[in-house]
């Protein structure tokens, strides 16, 4: 180890160099050592090898024995690590149950060696104690930078995870890591036979197959890898299948992964309490092969077509975007209006689905300005009447453009349509009156006028927050705005 990085460490971070509990090296001077090492082996022409170990199913044996001796096993650990390396080597605490390990002058299978030694040396500890499974990459044969290290070397260990942990697993020089085309299932029970039983029937049906034996290792193994569907038991100890499938269904990143309870519980309560949960569907133990296969067919189908139409919303997002970064005046404008008409909707009480649909229609009400000329867009003198014309189609252009996610935008679809209709019938594409103006695209004119005048255009300076009051509510009496929300959006920005 380079005494004078320890020196240097100590003096630029003020802060101690090893970790209290396990004695190895902090994150922090991890980091620059890695980076030390990446400078020192592209200099010399030298290769090393780089190990993230990680704890087995650490959750689960801190929940199931308690946090001392949870710690007691994460120093054990540590000690067998510092055992079975090198003096030149360098061992860090990477995270909470993971490690990190650099082996100077080595490749994958040098460092192999070091990494069996260890793996079996935790494995023989004892029955109760968990194992461990690691990831191993080598620099510059894997990696050609620190990131891309990292990044390569939390995959491999993932791999070792989904092949059922206790393993090492390691890339070749010229290997990639490939995507797997089979769905894959996670299987989350605390039986060891029923995960056995499901694993085999799965299995037997062309799936890859993940298995959690509590709670917390399932919503653990769903942050790191891809899946496709959850079998779900509902009893178990600590955090129950409930409160499993909740946090699942309230996560923005998870809630479209189908989640399928699988529980001997048959009476109403249960079921309604896993309906409110967000549960997709409920089988019976023990599942019949066939209406198991036919349900998990179905679910992964939906969810397939469900990612699809969100990576359509996120191309319409990104044309928002485009067309906002057309116009440099307008930069931020989509956001903050998103922002505001949500918040608006909010303190109207509308419902969830209407505020979401501001939050949505907010961001796309302008992505019809894909269509009109930058020389329009731009101008700085007064328009003619032939290009307010143009300026005028955009409403149309993007409800046009939105129109294939009809299903998923709802009512923001009608932001984007009309969120320039005036109720005197004076606004435009349709020239519709009062109650005919649906009432989001009503929330949606008010936010938007008022964001235009509190922002420099090239027609125009940006006027003091009381002036832009002044007028929405000028506009207001005049019958062209709404005067409840025009009251209710001035008392939320003063």
């Amino acid at each position: 180890m380079d005494k004078q990085l320890m020196i240097d460490y100590e003096k630029e971070i003020d802060a101690p160099l090893t970790d209290s509990l396990t004695g190895l090296f902090t994150h922090g001077f991890f980091q620059m050592s890695l980076e030390r090492e990446i400078n020192r082996a592209d200099r010399y022409g030298e290769s090393f090898a780089l190990a993230l170990i990680d704890v087995d199913s650490f959750a689960s044996y801190n929940k199931r024995y308690g946090h001392v001796k949870g710690d007691q096993v994460l120093k054990e650990i540590a000690s067998i690590i510092m055992n079975n390396i090198r003096l030149a080597d360098l061992a860090a605490k990477y995270s909470g149950d993971v490690f990190a390990v650099i082996l100077t002058k080595s490749d994958n299978q040098s460092a192999l060696v070091s990494m069996e030694r260890i793996r079996h040396a935790v494995e023989m500890l004892s029955k109760e104690t968990p194992t461990v499974s690691m990831g191993l990459v080598s620099f510059p044969h894997n990696a050609k930078n620190r990131e891309s290290l990292l990044k390569k070397a939390d995959e491999i260990l993932l791999r070792a995870k989904l092949k059922g942990k206790n393993r090492i697993e390691f890339l070749d020089d010229e290997e990639k890591i490939i995507d797997h085309e089979k769905s894959r299932i996670l299987v989350v029970d605390d039986d060891p036979k029923n995960l056995k039983l499901q694993e085999a029937l799965l299995l037997s049906l062309d799936y890859d197959v993940i298995k959690a034996s509590c709670g917390e290792d399932a919503l653990s193994t769903i942050k790191r890898a891809e899946i496709d569907l959850v079998l779900l038991d509902i009893m178990m100890p600590g955090m129950d299948g409930y409160e499993v499938c909740r946090r699942l269904k309230e996560d923005e990143h998870t809630r479209l992964i189908p989640v399928v309870m699988l529980t001997a519980l048959d009476d109403i309560e249960s079921r309604v309490k896993g309906i409110e949960a967000g549960t997709d569907d409920f089988i019976t133990k023990p599942p019949n092969k066939l209406e198991l296969l036919t349900r998990i067919k179905s679910l992964i189908n939906v969810k397939s077509l469900n990612k699809n139409l969100i990576d359509i919303e996120n191309v319409l997002f990104s044309l928002a975007n485009a067309v906002e970064a057309k116009d440099p005046y307008t930069q931020g404008h989509i956001q903050r209006v998103s922002n505001m008409t949500e918040a608006l909707g909010k303190k109207m009480g509308l419902p969830k689905k209407e505020t979401a649909a501001l939050r949505l229609g907010g961001i796309l009400h302008d992505i019809g300005k894909i269509v009109i000329p930058d020389k329009i867009l731009k101008k700085t003198c007064p328009l003619t009447p032939d290009e307010w014309k143009v300026i005028k189609s955009h409403p149309d252009a993007g409800y046009k453009i939105c129109l294939p996610l009809k299903e998923n935008l709802g009512s923001a679809l009608y932001a984007v349509q009309y969120h320039h209709e005036k109720l005197d019938g004076s606004g435009y594409p349709d020239g519709l009156k009062g109650d005919e103006i649906p009432i989001v695209a009503r929330i949606m004119a008010v936010v938007d006028i008022y964001d235009a005048m509190f922002s420099d255009r090239p027609y125009h300076k940006a006027v003091p927050k009381e002036k832009a009051l002044t007028v929405l509510r000028e506009e207001a009496e005049y019958g062209k705005l709404d005067k409840e929300i025009v009251e209710q959006f001035i008392k939320m920005v003063e």
